[in-house]
């Protein structure tokens, strides 16, 4: 893989990276999806769920990491041994989120949908982050931490949507961190959906996106409701 990256800097190695748009601006969108790609990946490549979701009325939004990479170790090391690139992964989405919403689009209307690492991180920014977003799809992984974590967030997702999707075959990531992970949403009051698939390894299958579909359209018909 060619690495167009900027050369890494200071503690915050992810600032500078670029994020890939496709679909309506986010002013002229009923929600935004941000999409977290995973380990050595690339934004560009989360926008084939633009495709996949097919919907004329999304913005989205993919940040890249610095190499590809969010953070160095396993999502099961031990917290600073992935420091500074965690702190950094996290502030990233934090100024993407940030950017959509001053272009329109309340927090209630943003979702976050991350693949393996970035499932990972968009899930531990939405516990560390709490408030009532669009949603949260974690496609092949967990809240960040090693064995033993006791995942314990405070404030409220306020009835927020998650999802959780994993294969029980999965190489990559316990099944048993999968639903911990929803343990500690739902402790944050969010309304957690798992699904664990038989015999699946780490990916994605049809019926994940199809879920992904009903909660775009969930999020459009709950935010009109309300703003009505």
């Amino acid at each position: 893989m060619t690495d167009d990256s900027p050369p890494e800097s200071g503690t915050d190695p992810h600032a500078e990276m670029p994020v890939e748009r496709t679909g309506v601006d986010p002013s002229d969108a009923n929600v935004a999806v941000l999409l977290v790609h995973g380990r050595g990946a690339r934004a560009t490549g989360m926008l084939d769920f633009a495709r996949e979701i097919d919907r004329d009325d999304v913005a989205f939004v993919a940040p890249q990491a610095h190499r590809g990479t969010w953070y160095p170790q396993s999502f099961m090391a031990p917290i600073d041994a992935n420091q500074p690139h965690l702190d950094s992964a996290l502030g990233k989405l934090d100024s993407v989120r940030e950017t959509v919403e001053r272009d329109g689009l309340s927090t209630d209307r943003i979702v976050l949908l991350g693949f393996s690492q970035g499932a990972c991180l968009a899930s531990e920014y939405v516990a560390r982050n709490p408030t009532q977003y669009g949603g949260l799809v974690a496609l092949s992984g967990g809240l960040i931490g090693p064995e033993g974590t006791t995942f314990e967030y405070e404030g409220s997702l306020n009835g927020t949507r998650a999802f959780f999707g994993c294969g029980d075959e999965d190489p990559h990531i316990p099944v048993d961190r999968v639903e911990a992970s929803a343990t500690a949403l739902e402790a944050l009051d969010a309304d957690v959906e798992t699904r664990i698939y038989e015999g699946m390894g780490h990916g994605v299958i049809e019926d994940e996106m199809t879920v992904v579909r009903d909660l775009l359209d969930a999020v459009v018909v709950g935010t009109d409701s309300a703003h009505s």
